[in-house]
């Protein structure tokens, strides 16, 4: 990796392949496609930060191809600049309205697509960064409520075509509030900071998600991860939660900060609506408060049944796996 933006080159011709590349290759990481359908499936794979299209083009032509972008969920902020020999206005209006971001038309003039391709660039970033804000937790530097339901649907969309597996941990700080009073909110927030590079250091998988669900609430995605492996990440996280050893008098699960999670496990081809996974994970997390505090509670998720629930810690001759 480069760290260079990366740029998807969209044409039928070879030839003005190779001369975009040249005339883009010092500053971009190239890559390209030869038909509408292909960039589509390259795009999917690349995500890349701009895509220069040309409109004639055999099978899908470069309208086609941009409406089909401009449908998919996770392709259709992808700015599009359209490349083609054609001049007429009419074919500058009709590419616009498809949601290209700008038209250029060929012989190509290496100075000003640079310069074209710079400004979307940088507009694109800018956009990217605001995002990025919008759905992290100022405090934290974790990803906030928004940004964890967000990611949800996509997973859960992207994994409902194999029947992958997905689990949700929800965490709550145990006694929090009395933590604030006996403490003072400056120390709940380092409490907060804490708990929350603690989730991280046990969430280390790059497809993982943690965040800041709200107030003393924290919550996980685990793409791919089944039931048995959730509920032993939920142990390390509340273990690493304890090992932090901030003191709290004033709680009643102990002399320390603790937390109390609640994991939800199951297959995605169900297509059970995000909210539920979250309400079935929420619902394991209150049973552990119930149970005493500083626990994990699971259950799986199995269409519309669902297995009894499974807790830890306790006696592991009482456990009862699913």
């Amino acid at each position: 990796m480069t760290g260079k933006p990366t740029i998807l080159v969209v044409d039928d011709e070879i030839s003005n392949i190779e001369i975009l590349g040249a005339i883009l290759d010092k500053d971009y990481e190239v890559c390209f496609a030869l038909s509408g359908a292909q960039a589509l499936e390259v795009a999917g794979h690349v995500r890349p930060d701009l895509i220069l299209l040309d409109i004639v083009m055999p099978g899908l032509d470069g309208y086609q191809t941009c409406l089909l972008l401009k449908e998919s969920p996770g392709l259709s902020d992808l700015p599009v600049i359209f490349t083609t020999a054609l001049d007429a206005s009419e074919s500058e209006v009709r590419g616009l309205s498809l949601g290209a971001v700008d038209y250029v038309t060929k012989p190509f003039q290496p100075v000003v697509l640079r310069q074209r391709i710079g400004n979307h660039i940088r507009l694109k970033q800018q956009r990217d960064q605001l995002a990025s804000l919008a759905m992290t937790d100022p405090l934290t530097g974790l990803a906030n409520r928004r940004g964890l339901e967000s990611r949800l649907q996509a997973e859960l969309d992207r994994l409902a075509r194999t029947d992958g597996k997905l689990s949700v941990i929800m965490l709550d700080i145990d006694c929090f509030k009395t933590f604030n009073d006996s403490h003072g909110h400056p120390a709940g927030d380092r409490c907060l900071k804490m708990v929350g590079r603690a989730l991280e250091g046990a969430v280390q998988r790059a497809g993982d998600l943690c965040a800041r669900y709200g107030g003393e609430e924290f919550a996980c995605i685990l793409p791919g991860v089944g039931h048995g492996g959730a509920m032993h990440l939920g142990e390390t996280i509340r273990a690493g939660i304890e090992a932090l050893a901030i003191p709290h008098a004033s709680s009643a699960a102990g002399a320390v900060v603790t937390a109390s999670l609640g994991v939800a496990s199951g297959n995605c081809a169900s297509r059970l609506p995000a909210e539920e996974w979250i309400l079935a994970a929420d619902r394991m997390l209150y049973r552990s408060k119930h149970l005493g505090r500083n626990r994990v509670t699971g259950q799986h998720l199995g269409g519309s049944a669902t297995c009894l629930p499974q807790a830890w810690p306790q006696p592991m001759q009482s456990q009862a796996m699913l």
